[in-house]
């Protein structure tokens, strides 16, 4: 009986297709704007996912997310090493300079001031040069992406392309003097400015004069005590606020998703993209069954209770959903591929394939109760009737 179920879903090629396209449609959209919303949302917090090495991130009680720096006196540093159990405890400077290339155009980059002695917060994935670089005079180490577009030279012939940063290369910072040592590799921001790396006695020559400096304390464990209890007695000790990486994360993106139109925009979207699918699916299915009802009358004829028929539904609504989920995943997929050299983001984590499986699940659900209930009612004598 399934197996007969299945060659009457694909019997009526036009309408075997044309639920296959409108799903395969649906799931793509799904797929793609959630895969572009996950993206987004990981740009909000790229900085700490690419600074990895401490386990707390120590700040102003009321820094509401990464890119809201308030500056603290250097003292705190101090106080923040004396407290017990931390096994190291290092400055970081974060904040916005301006840039001048050697053409003269002036460009705003994300500034990163990194401890000078052991260089932590610097970035892991160096092209050119090493971050010991960072000890040369003046020594700064720009981002692979600011250094080939943003802070690039134009091309000396008219329609050529655009002569990147390179290492060696002098900019200026703020009317200072500032010479490129590395390029590195970093994971993209949220506003897709240049990254720019120094050390924190540098960036404190660098930057406009102001009464305090410390963005940031970055701090390390000790292996005798967690990092949740090592959180608590630096916000008590100190006043400050103290959180995991995992913490400061969900901070920034939390702030995010609360003051920005990022999840309505995307959730429309996405909301749009199931509907559709649930319109051509309902529709598109509920007059297969239709024409099939002679079948499914006979069937009842035969013996067949509305049990078993329910079944054959929906068997064949889950083959059609798997289907066409398939096609819209690897569509979106492919979207994403190709686009990956590109300032898109999209990304694509294990949840969202579960996530936009359950809604295509639900879709054709959806559209196989309202099939159900034909069959249900069906009374098999209408079909020897006609």
């Amino acid at each position: 009986m399934f197996l007969f179920a299945l060659k009457m879903l694909v019997g009526d090629r036009a309408k075997y297709t044309g639920l296959i396209v409108g799903l395969s449609f649906a799931s793509f959209i799904i797929c793609q704007q959630g895969a572009i919303f996950v993206g987004i949302m990981q740009r909000t917090y790229s900085f700490i996912t690419d600074t990895s090495q401490p386990s707390i991130w120590v700040m102003d009680p009321t820094v509401q997310f990464i890119d809201d720096v308030k500056p603290m006196r250097e003292t705190q540093l101090y106080r923040v090493r004396g407290v017990e159990g931390v096994e190291w405890a290092v400055p970081m400077y974060k904040g916005l300079i301006q840039a001048r290339t050697t053409t003269g155009i002036f460009q705003t980059c994300n500034f990163i001031g990194v401890d000078h002695a052991s260089l932590i917060g610097a970035p892991a994935r160096m092209l050119e040069g090493t971050t010991g670089d960072l000890h040369f005079p003046d020594g700064i180490i720009v981002d692979l992406s600011g250094a080939e577009t943003k802070l690039a030279s134009p091309s000396r012939s008219p329609g050529g392309e655009a002569i990147p940063l390179r290492v060696g290369d002098v900019i200026e910072l703020n009317d200072n003097r500032a010479y490129v040592a590395g390029i590195c590799e970093s994971t993209r921001p949220f506003q897709s400015q240049p990254v720019i790396y120094s050390t924190y006695d540098q960036a404190t020559l660098f930057v406009p004069m102001q009464r305090d400096l410390l963005s940031f304390v970055l701090v390390k464990n000790r292996s005798d005590v967690s990092v949740k209890e090592l959180c608590q007695r630096i916000k008590e000790m100190t006043g400050l606020a103290a959180y995991t990486g995992w913490e400061f994360k969900k901070l920034t993106m939390m702030y995010y998703v609360k003051n920005t139109g990022i999840v309505i925009n995307f959730g429309v979207a996405i909301l749009l993209g199931f509907i559709i699918g649930t319109a051509i699916a309902g529709q598109t299915f509920f007059n297969f069954t239709t024409d099939n009802l002679p079948y499914f009358g006979t069937f009842k004829a035969m013996g067949a209770n509305n049990s078993l028929l329910i079944r054959m539904i929906i068997l064949q609504a889950l083959m059609v959903s798997a289907i066409g989920w398939g096609i819209g995943m690897g569509a979106a997929a492919l979207f994403g591929y190709s686009l990956k050299s590109t300032e898109l983001a999209f990304k694509m984590p294990f949840l969202l394939y579960l996530l936009s499986a359950l809604a295509m699940l639900i879709i054709c659900l959806i559209a196989a109760i309202f099939s159900a209930r034909r069959v249900a009612r069906l009374d098999p004598a209408t079909v020897f009737k006609s």
